[in-house]
């Protein structure tokens, strides 16, 4: 019996060191939470079925809210780039796989490589837009020093208005309204497209304490109608609110932080 209890207490001894430990003396990947998200976005025809499901209800609602727009100046629809028309779920895989996690030097690297993939369904949506008389116009966070790379990448797959006049990219801010606003001024903005709430607007950056979700019940008429999300596992906004907005803390804090905001039935049993 007194063996036993020794088994245990070394056990116990062991589990507590081990929590202490850093995911590299855990022999853990940094970013080895991404590996499921990564799994569905890259191997899932569920992902393949909401983007191909996204732009086909983008294609009609465009048809509507152009019909219905009564005015002179000309229309548009602004896009994100990244995970609404270009896949970069390889960098997700290489963080894994290297044990890093997000850098700007690793992402200039990958976005230099111009290897990006098209999204199901991105090509034929832009091409629609354009045939039916709305001009396509991108707005992304992509540091503007990608420009050149970024384009050519797009040209790869002949979407239309890969060029500087079209494809606005990140100068000084990561807040995107000063260029929405600058579109404006020449034309009316028939709907927008993106994998994060704040490439609709600003005002979807404040999070508060109910990660966003009194913000979109506030104007969920507008979903399907002047926005269209597409589906991001990945990375994005929805990921800084669960950190209260602060990315510098450790690794191991946004673990605990990401387990301990889950729902499970003892949480909701214990209210």
């Amino acid at each position: 019996m007194r063996n036993y209890f020794l088994i245990f207490i070394l056990f116990f001894i062991v589990s507590c060191k081990n929590d202490n430990l850093s995911l590299a003396e855990q022999n853990i990947s940094e970013s080895e939470y991404l590996v499921a998200a990564t799994n569905w976005f890259q191997k899932s025809a569920e992902m393949r079925a909401c983007y191909y499901q996204a732009f086909n209800l983008a294609k009609l609602q465009l048809i509507v809210n152009k019909e219905a727009y009564k005015e002179e100046k000309p229309v548009a629809v602004v896009l994100d780039i990244d995970e609404t028309i270009l896949d970069n779920s390889p960098f997700q895989a290489n963080l894994i796989n290297t044990g890093r996690t997000y850098n700007s030097e690793l992402w200039k690297e990958w976005t230099e490589k111009k290897t990006a993939k098209d999204l199901p369904g991105a090509v034929e949506f832009t091409k629609f837009a354009k045939s039916i008389g709305v001009e396509v116009i991108y707005i992304s966070n992509r540091k503007v020093s990608a420009l050149n790379a970024t384009i050519q990448n797009m040209e790869t797959y002949d979407f239309p208005n890969a060029d500087t006049n079209f494809v606005m990219l990140k100068e000084q801010t990561s807040n995107k309204t000063e260029r929405r606003e600058k579109v404006k001024e020449k034309y009316e903005i028939l709907l927008y497209l993106g994998d994060n709430l704040t490439d609709f607007t600003e005002e979807y950056a404040k999070r508060s304490n109910d990660l966003g979700f009194g913000l979109v019940d506030a104007e969920k008429e507008l979903f399907g109608l002047k926005y269209i999300i597409l589906p991001n596992p990945m990375y994005g906004n929805w990921e800084g609110a669960i950190y209260n907005g602060n990315y510098r803390i450790s690794t191991l804090e946004k673990r605990k932080k990401r387990q301990e905001i889950l729902d499970g039935y003892n949480n909701h049993e214990n209210r």
